[in-house]
Order: C-alpha cells, then structure tokens, then sequence
C-alpha cells in the first residue's frame, strides 16, 4: 500500500470554501477519500489558536479523525491586522516526511507551495496531491502538482 503523509493548512481551506461555497470542507470525508487503501504515515492539521471552546471542540474532532493538530498563537497587531500562517511548518514538515512517503498530500491554495510540490518531486521522487478549491487555488500551485483534486461537491458540509 501506498504510504501518505497529509498536510492541512486549516485556515485556507476554511476561508476559501467559505468564500466560494458559503460552506465548510468535510474532513472525515476527504479523510475517507485520500487515505483509501493506503497507509497514513503522518496528518497533520495547522491551526491558529484563539482559545474559544467552539475552536477547541473543532480541533478535538480532527484529532479524533486521525490528524495531530499544531496550534501556533493567534497575534493582534496594534494596527488591527492579524498574524498567523503556517507555511514555514508545513514547509519543514514537508520536507521532514517527504522521505518516508510515497505521497505528500496538501490541502491548500496557497501558491507560495508550490516550489515545495516541485522541490518534493525533484529531490524524493515523491508525487504531491493537492486539494484546493478551484477558484481559490494558485494556478502555480495545480501545475506543480502530480495530482490536483479541487475541493468541490461531496467534500463540503
């Protein structure tokens, strides 16, 4: 079986599924889906904490689903603008685990990782599947992927 890692930037696929769909992505289903018949070697879900129960309920369901959730501190500045993206720890996390598997799975539009899904593929040999809602999503970022599944339909609550 095919050995997986998967790679949730939590803050993306809520935002853009929110912003396309007005609906939130279903993550036992595109649990279902992406680890069918392959062996899950690490999941990981990038949070930011904000400390509220709803928040903390949420997290405890995606550990219950078989994600280890990483929190990193919600930050105010003085100015009123926010601060709180994962792309440097999924990045090294990427890379710490692209060894050990045969696919890196990214649910993310982000383009800034898609020299990640090139670097992945060109140094481990590793194929990376992206996740994203089509709209949303860095055309540099479909491209770069072995396979691209847009978030759409049966992924969404």
């Amino acid at each position: 079986m095919e050995k997986v890692s998967i790679f949730v930037d939590v803050q993306n696929v809520y935002y853009t599924t929110r912003s396309a769909f007005k609906r939130n992505f279903d993550y036992n289903k595109f649990w279902a889906l992406a680890t069918k018949e392959r062996t899950v070697v690490n999941a990981y879900a990038y949070a930011i904490n904000r400390g509220d129960e709803k928040q903390r309920q949420f997290q405890n369901i995606l550990r219950a689903i078989g994600f280890d959730v990483k929190l990193k501190p919600f930050i105010q500045r003085s100015d009123g603008t926010a601060k709180g993206d994962w792309d440097v720890g999924i990045t090294i996390d990427v890379l710490e685990c692209a060894k050990e598997s045969d696919i890196i799975i990214l649910v993310s539009g982000d383009g800034d990782f898609d020299i990640l899904a090139s670097t992945v593929k060109e140094k481990f040999g590793t194929q990376v599947e992206v996740y994203g809602v089509e709209a949303l999503t860095a055309k540099s970022l479909i491209d770069a992927a072995t396979r691209y599944n847009p978030i759409e339909g049966e992924l969404l609550l």
